[in-house]
Order: C-alpha cells, then structure tokens, then sequence
C-alpha cells in the first residue's frame, strides 16, 4: 500500500461547526411576523452565534500538537469515548460510554458512538487509514453541550454535539453526514491542512462533506445514482421547508423557508461568491467543489467510496496541496490523482474532468483524455 504523509496538527485545529454562521444569523434575526410559529428558536440562535464566536476566538491560535492530539494511539484500533455535558459548556463531560461497552439508552450518546464507527470504518477499510491521522487516533465525543446549542463541531481533540433548539433543529447526532463531516476536519486537520478562509476553506468544509456523506451512503449501501446527496438530512424539524443544511448534486436547493431563507450556495463558478463573511465564504462557495464531486460521482455509477473517494482521498493524503490551495489547484490534483491510479483516459479520469468542467473549472483539465485507457491499471493494481 502506498505510504502517505502524516503531518503535525494544524495550529488553527477547530473549525467553527456544521451550521453556516449565515443561517443561524438569519434565524436570530428573523422578523416577528415570519418567527412567529417560533417561541425560542431565534434567541437560541442568537445564543449559539455568540457562543460560536467566543470558541473561535478560544481556538485561534491554539496549537493542537500531534503529541496532544495521537495520545493513546494505536494503529488498526478503534477506541471510542463517549462524554455528557449535561447542558454545559464544560469539556469533556462525564464519559457515560467507552469502547466496547452496551448501548446507554440516550440516542445522542449511542448515536453519535455509532457516527464515530462508521467514519473510522470508511477511512479504515477502505483507504487503510487508521482514525483521523492515519496513526489510530482515538475519536471521542460530548453530547449535550450547552443549553439547546445549535451547532457541532470539531475542536481539534474531540466532536462536540448540541441538542438544537428544539423547533428548527433537532439534536445534532441524528445525522450521521453531520458526524462524519465534523470528524473529517480532523482528517484535514492532520493531512492537507488546508487553510480555513476563502478558496481553501471553502475546499476544507467541501472534504468533510465529501467523506460525511460517503459515510452515510456506505452505512446505506446506496450508489451514487440512488442517493440523496444531502448534508444534515433529518436535522430540520417538520415545520421547516426544507431537507438538509446542503445539497451535493443541487447547491442552492436544500431549504426554502419563511425564516430561513433560501439555500444560498451557488453550484458553479459564475456564482462564486465574493464576500468577508463566514470566512470568505467558506459554507457558501463549497457548494461549487461538492456538485463536481456528485456530478462525476453519478456519471461512475456505483458506490461513490470506491473509486471516486479513493481519489479525493490520494488528494488530501498525498503531500501536493498547499494549505492555501485554491480550486483550481485542488481540481487539477484530483485529475493527476485520478491519472495516477486509475489511468490517463479512464472512466474515473473522464468523469473527474467532466465534474469540473460542469462547475467551470474544467480549462485546461482534459489533457490526455484521446489517449483513451489503455494506461489504466488493472483491479489488483488500483486497490494497493
């Protein structure tokens, strides 16, 4: 198997959750006359934006070395650790499971154990990578943080889960693409560390939605053609006109609410999004790098963690990209990467040069493609 870099943690280890600062702002900000059907919805907004803040602020520059963040490691081991909150803002809680031990009977408890293990099953079994930084790093989690907290995110050490607000969100464990997609900034964190702002950031929440959703699917044994390709699917409740934080395949369409909104992420690069906000808009332009990864996933067919993944993963893993790679860069890597293991004029080659050029990233990918794939290498060879 081919040996890949393993990097210190990045200093900037903590990405700021799952839930874009935009739509939270426009929930806490939503007039009376649209809000009225909620009775708390909009202050626990308000509370989980400054709260968001004053975390952002407590992990910028805080360094999360690898010697903190690999204690206990043990290479091909699972080790999981599950801790209680109880409504505060105290990590890491009171652990209530371990590895190994029954389930507990608290849903966000024993679901979001069950996240842990399907994410590491993902990078294990099919990439042979051990945890997040490829060295067996044990994943734990805290549920219940804070009081109806409407977020999750990854710290740079551990998930953290809240409760939501209990009229436009339910608890954040429910969604099995929303713990795989925090847990793989950790993978970032440890691998590309791409930079959280613009372009780059944009691409760092783009591979933790890639993998959060590659997990979900493979737990459901769905191809590419067949499935939803939602991000946060299940968090809304029922009075809300929508079914996911994201849309893969059809940025821009995820909700469409009173309150809410609708779903700003543009699907290409003609609506590329300049903007100071979230980062420089790291929520909104990911939709642009995840339709190319849906769009040349469905034109694969099949399971999108096979092949496809396998690419995006010998991206991330293979030491090319700079911390602050823009699309361009990231699109012509996952081409070479694409080359390098299946074949210059193979079918996964065609179709991660066609997911770019369907967002407007395309100029100048297509190189090589008349040489048709006859280079490509056979099963036994792609699968080392």
């Amino acid at each position: 198997m081919t040996a890949h870099p393993v990097r210190t943690a990045h200093p900037f280890a903590g990405c700021p959750g799952v839930v874009p600062p935009y739509l939270l702002q426009r929930l806490a900000s939503a007039p009376a006359e649209r809000s009225a059907r909620l009775d708390t919805a909009p202050s626990v907004a308000e509370r989980t934006l400054a709260l968001d803040a004053e975390l952002r602020l407590r992990r910028d520059g805080v360094r999360a070395g690898s010697a903190g963040g690999s204690r206990g490691a043990v290479a091909g081991r699972l080790q999981r650790t599950v801790a209680d909150a109880k409504g505060t803002q105290t990590l890491p809680g009171d652990v209530v499971r371990r590895e190994g031990e029954p389930a507990v009977g608290d849903p966000a408890a024993d679901e979001s154990y069950d996240g842990l293990g399907v994410t590491y099953a993902l990078f294990d079994e099919v990439y042979g990578w051990s945890s997040l930084d490829g060295r067996g790093l044990p994943l734990d989690a805290t549920v219940h943080y804070g009081e109806q907290y409407d977020n999750a995110f990854w710290d740079g050490t551990r998930m953290v889960f809240g409760d939501g607000d209990g009229e436009v969100f339910t608890r954040f464990t429910v969604s099995l693409s929303v713990v795989a997609h925090e847990l793989t900034h950790g993978f970032t964190q440890y691998t590309s560390q791409l930079e959280y702002a613009g372009q780059s950031g944009a691409l760092n929440e783009s591979i933790s939605d890639v993998f959060g959703v590659l997990a979900e699917q493979r737990a459901r044994n769905e191809n590419a053609e067949d499935a939803s390709w939602l991000v946060g699917e299940g968090l809304f409740l029922p009075d809300v006109q929508g079914t996911a934080l994201r849309s893969m395949l059809r940025p821009g369409t995820a909700y469409d609410d009173d309150v809410l909104g609708r779903d700003p992420q543009p699907a290409d690069m003609a609506g590329y999004i300049e903007t100071t906000e979230d980062n420089g808009g790291v929520h909104l332009n990911s939709g642009i790098p995840n339709r190319a990864f849906a769009e040349a996933a469905v034109a694969l067919r099949g399971p999108a963690w096979d092949r496809l993944g396998q690419v995006w993963f010998d991206t991330c893993t293979g030491g090319t990209l700079t911390p602050t790679a823009d699309f361009a860069a990231f699109a012509a890597a996952t081409v070479a990467a694409a080359s390098e293991r299946y074949g210059a004029g193979s079918d996964v080659h065609r179709a991660v040069v066609q997911g770019w050029t369907t967002v407007g990233l395309g100029q100048g990918l297509g190189q090589g493609l008349e040489q048709g794939g006859s280079d490509a290498p056979d099963e036994a060879s792609r699968r080392t």
